[in-house]
């Protein structure tokens, strides 16, 4: 079969490896890091505060637990182990092993007995995401931290946290069984039972660092090169929020469990499909990231052991290794095709397994960026040997959960087989997704596993994804087409038509600024005219928009509208890569701006294509003030609003003015909106969030507050500011929601007796 001929060619493959003896080496030379190791620490080197790289354990001590026996067991595991012992010091900025002939660990007592019974538990889970946010000196040996938690007189929790450069999940397991092991041999008076270790993690390194200098791995970082080769696509999930400029590794993690039932069922296709538990998974996973994001090429990481050779099988030790699996999902192929797909790229992978992930970023000259991690941008773990319930004479060892409160990656989907079915958790990046949507993403995975089980040769956008109540409500609540629906009104025409209804109504507030519906037509109609007379814009065309919160941006928004184009809105803060990507793919017929703004445009844009408003402001004032005939259609574009991967190639998401107005009339049954709104534009105009706030104000005769960038960096000021104006629709995410609320409680009552937000009635 050809499952058997990859993994024999993968065998044959770690046994080249392994033929190449890893042997005690002298300890006068300087030791250098392993690759892996290599990474850590530059990792930390940019930002030593980050905790992304903790391991934590949590161990339940049940029984009669002898405190000295424990004690003795770690500081052999730390004689044992010289990784234990070992701090990275730093000559000229090149970082090397300093290994210590001993160090002591001090294992703290806590006792939570004073703690009522019920709330025990919690302030155990309380002290262990605590003490895995706390970061570690690399500097300063051991990198390994225990304490142990009291919980009642024969119950007790041993935590640890390792820094990862000198651990993985390997090693955790040796970890525990050797403290099993030797606590039994201490507590019986017994010496230690275990043997003597026949090399240590720095003679890996040397040797890793030898061999792959001197075997050069050609072959393996051909497939590779081929692999990775063309243009890498960058993730581009649509998140709860804007990316942060530098990523900064805060996470939180959301734990399910599959039944037994369709775990069975996964292991009977995989038996009848001839792949692995894995391959079906990464497949699954795959399919879900495409449907999300659209995207047919999908890149996910995944950790393999990397433990080839005997002598590092019983080694605490950063030897894991990273693989880049690359899969095309174009053509919409039968999932069980798909799995034929899987089932290739995973066993390539397995038999080229030898390069380091960080020599394999090297290699390929990638662009590092700061708010991603390279190559991809989610990660699948497949724990198929859960840490086991150990028993020594009195004591009772099991695993617990601990949550680290960190991400390493925008998503990493973690999966265990256990007894009770496939424990699944979904490990996710805090600043740009909220819980909400990822216990979303759960179920539609779970969804997606059923509908897999059911019929494997669908074709994967066939394959099911919704909920039943989403099914329900997009196929039946949501789908209500008798309503009254103006088939050829265009957004600009909808706002004219509110102006002539409500012309002195306050459409627009900035600071202490304002325009009225009448005023604010009057003045787009200007703008519009002069692009029109002299820059030829016309439907289907793009007109940039460079401009900082002000009146002006939403006067050259309805202004490119009138004038026939769809406008492109460029962040003023957006580094400039990104803006020359967008300048280039999108070919725009003019930028919007202003001259104090034009120096970051001139080096990415023909002059003539600039419109500084400021400069030709006697020109626009000449303009009549009276709307334009209409050039366009429904059908037309409105906006192009580009993605935020500012690592890969941006794309654009083009969206017209049909697609805007069909979802205000469809939801404004539910909203009712109306003139005495006060809406909020806080959300930057190119981010599509914007576009509800914007258009929710205008098309209804509500005001629009534009909300001055300052004041959306403090929830203070913004509550502030929602109270003054008295504002009645509030757009946020549920943890900017979080922020409101403190805020409230930091100001008192008093402040916010102006808060006049109403609810929405159920729909």
């Amino acid at each position: 079969m050809e499952i058997i001929a990859f993994l024999r060619q993968a065998e044959a493959t770690a046994q080249t490896a392994a033929a190449q003896p890893i042997l005690p080496c002298s300890r006068e030379q300087q030791i250098p890091l392993s690759h892996g190791q290599e990474r850590l620490w530059i990792i930390n080197h940019l930002n030593p505060d980050n905790a992304a790289y903790n391991i934590s354990i949590a161990v339940r001590l049940e029984g009669s637990l002898k405190f000295e026996a424990l004690y003795r067991s770690f500081e052999e595991i730390i004689r044992r182990h010289e990784t234990l012992r070992t701090a990275f010091s730093e000559i000229s900025g090149q970082p090397f092993q300093s290994i210590l002939p001993a160090v002591e660990l001090q294992i703290p007592f806590i006792d939570l007995r004073m703690y009522p019974q019920a709330e025990r538990e919690a302030e155990f889970q309380r002290l262990a995401a605590e003490d895995a946010q706390r970061p570690f000196d690399l500097s300063q040996a051991p990198l390994l931290r225990a304490s142990i938690l009291k919980l009642d007189e024969e119950e007790h929790i041993l935590l640890l946290v390792m820094h990862h450069i000198v651990s993985d999940g390997w090693s955790i397991g040796i970890l525990i069984r050797e403290m099993a092991a030797l606590y039994e041999a201490f507590s019986d008076g017994r010496t230690s039972p275990l043997p003597q270790l026949p090399v240590q993690y720095a003679d890996y390194s040397i040797w890793q660092r030898r061999w792959l200098t001197k075997n050069g791995l050609n072959n393996q970082l051909g497939y590779w090169e081929k692999q990775l080769s063309g243009d890498l696509p960058v993730l581009e999930l649509y998140p709860d929020r804007p990316r942060p400029a530098v990523q900064n590794f805060r996470g939180a993690t959301l734990r399910t469990v599959l039944p037994k039932t369709l775990t069975a069922d996964l292991n009977a296709l995989c038996l009848h499909e001839n792949v692995t538990l894995f391959m079906l998974l990464l497949a699954a996973f795959k399919v879900l990231l495409s449907r999300y994001t659209g995207q047919k090429d999908i890149l996910i990481g995944t950790p393999i052991a990397n433990r080839h050779h005997r002598e590092t099988e019983n080694l605490i030790g950063f030897f894991v290794n990273t693989l880049v699996l690359r899969t095309d999902l174009s053509a919409d192929p039968k999932f069980s095709e798909l799995l034929r797909r899987i089932n290739e790229t995973a066993l390539g992978a397995y038999a080229n397994q030898d390069v380091p992930f960080e020599m394999l970023v090297e290699k390929l000259k990638l662009q590092r960026g700061m708010n991603r991690t390279p190559l991809f941008q989610a990660m699948l773990v497949l724990q198929n040997a859960p840490m086991p319930t150990l028993k020594v004479p009195g004591l009772t060892l099991s695993s617990l959960l601990v949550e680290n409160r960190t991400a390493k990656f925008d998503l990493t989907l973690n999966m265990e087989e256990s007894e009770d079915g496939l424990i699944t958790q979904l490990e996710y990046n805090s600043d740009l997704f909220d819980g909400e949507t990822i216990i979303r993403m759960l179920e539609h995975f779970e969804v997606l596993l059923r509908g897999i089980v059911e019929n494997p040769n669908r074709s994967i956008s066939a394959l099911p994804l919704l909920t039943e109540s989403e099914r329900r409500k997009l196929t039946e609540e949501w789908n209500q087409t008798g309503r009254d629906f103006p088939a050829s009104a265009c957004l600009h025409e909808l706002f004219e038509a509110q102006a002539e209804r409500t012309p002195d109504a306050i459409a627009l507030l900035f600071n202490e600024k304002s325009l009225s519906y009448r005023e604010l037509n009057a003045e787009a109609n200007k703008l519009a005219r002069h692009l029109r007379r002299h820059r030829h814009v016309g439907p289907e065309r793009l007109v940039g928009l460079y401009l900082e919160r002000s009146l002006e941006m939403v006067i050259a928004i309805l202004a490119v509208l009138k004038a026939g184009a769809a406008y492109l809105p460029l962040d003023t803060s957006a580094p400039p890569q990104r803006l020359s990507l967008i300048l280039e793919d999108a070919d725009v017929s003019a930028v919007i701006t202003e001259q104090r703004l034009t120096a970051n445009l001139s080096a990415r844009l023909d002059e003539s294509k600039v419109v500084a408003l400021d400069t030709v402001a006697a020109s626009v004032a000449a303009e009549s003030q009276h709307n334009l005939q209409t050039v366009m259609a429904p059908e037309n574009l409105a906006y192009v609003i580009y993605t935020s991967g500012s690592t890969g190639t941006p794309k654009g998401t083009l969206v017209s003015h049909y697609n805007v107005v069909r979802l205000f009339q469809s939801t404004q049954a539910f909203f009712s909106f109306n003139r005495d709104d006060v809406w909020t534009l806080f959300h930057s105009y190119a981010f599509d969030f914007s576009v509800w706030e914007l258009w929710g104000a205008l098309l209804y005769g509500g005001r629009l507050i534009v909300v001055p960038y300052l004041v959306t960096r403090s929830p203070e000021a913004f509550y502030q500011l929602l109270c003054q104006q008295g504002v009645t629709v509030l757009n946020q995410t549920p943890s900017a929601f979080r922020q409101l609320m403190k805020a409230e409680e930091a100001l008192g009552a008093e402040a916010a007796a102006g808060l006049r937000l109403r609810q929405v009635p159920p729909a």
